[in-house]
């Protein structure tokens, strides 16, 4: 029996979203778990599992990635229509109150949807993530992002997250890369194992200045009473451990938590980010 279910909702632009659902405790908020750029609902699935039946896990998939539907125009994939996307889910749901955990994009999403509802807010993780960005991260990631790649079985796809990853978790065996493989990857019509994403999430990258986007610290101070964890890798080239300082000062009742030896992004399952995950969810009332 499976952990959860499959759910849908529309977006506002007539986009048929997914999203998991993983049961748990009603009188508490839900876990809202939003993901990366090129991720999607299965990178949360180990913590999901982990925190339900306790908590209501609901990971969801953004538009372009995993089961939901692409979009039509590519520009709409930023940050602020992803906020809309959310926002039509929750009410639909009628979720008035929520915990956050982003992961990197997941988390600059979680930011800016404190900061169109700040009371709806009852908690939030930020994994590896802050208002500034460091240049390193940023070319790195649009060096890869939306070029396509296929390989004929899960062990070559895997072999291939291993060579581009290495650095970030320098202690993952071959079974790790492959369970990370098919958290990123799908099986194709025609048998052939690739990205599961829409390669146009790239194109609103390539628009000149388009990377100058709302003031996030402004977006983080929204969050300055709200119970918050920072969960940063030791070696992530995309939160500096100077920023993620300087958030954990910005905040009343916030907590960093740095993960030794993983880059850009720790899983969460590491026992440092798992014990802070827990002691988040301790001061949540």
């Amino acid at each position: 029996m499976s952990p959860y279910e499959n759910r849908y909702w529309w977006s506002n632009d007539g986009i048929r979203l997914h999203y998991r659902d993983y049961p748990g405790d009603s009188s508490k908020p839900p876990i809202l778990c939003l993901p990366g750029l090129t991720r999607n609902a299965r990178d949360f699935d180990a913590v999901a599992r982990r925190l339900s039946p306790e908590w209501r896990v609901i990971a969801i998939d953004l538009r372009g990635r995993g089961d939901s539907g692409y979009a039509k125009d590519p520009m709409t994939y930023v940050p602020l229509t992803y906020v809309q996307d959310v926002q039509a889910l929750l009410g639909e749901l009628g979720v008035g109150r929520y915990i956050a955990f982003g992961s990197s994009l997941g988390g600059i999403v979680s930011m800016l949807l404190a900061g169109t509802s700040r009371e709806s807010v009852a908690g939030v993780l930020l994994n590896d993530v802050g208002p500034d960005i460091m240049a390193e991260g940023l070319a790195r990631i649009r060096s890869y992002v939306g070029r396509s790649n296929t390989w004929p079985t899960w062990i070559h796809a895997a072999r291939a997250v291993a060579e581009a990853n290495g650095g970030v978790y320098p202690d993952f065996t071959l079974e790790d890369w492959l369970a990370m493989a098919k958290r990123l990857y799908r099986l194709n019509s025609a048998g052939r194992i690739v990205l599961d994403y829409d390669m146009k999430i790239a194109e609103p990258f390539r628009v000149p200045g388009n990377e100058a986007g709302p003031d996030m610290w402004r977006a983080l101070a929204v969050l300055k009473s709200v119970p918050t964890l920072i969960v940063r890798g030791a070696k992530s080239d995309v939160l500096s451990a100077a920023t993620a300082a300087r958030m954990a000062e910005t905040l009343d009742d916030g907590e960093l938590v740095t993960i030794a030896g993983v880059g850009h992004t720790p899983t969460l399952g590491e026992p440092e980010a798992e014990a802070g995950i827990d002691r988040l969810l301790a001061r949540i009332v």
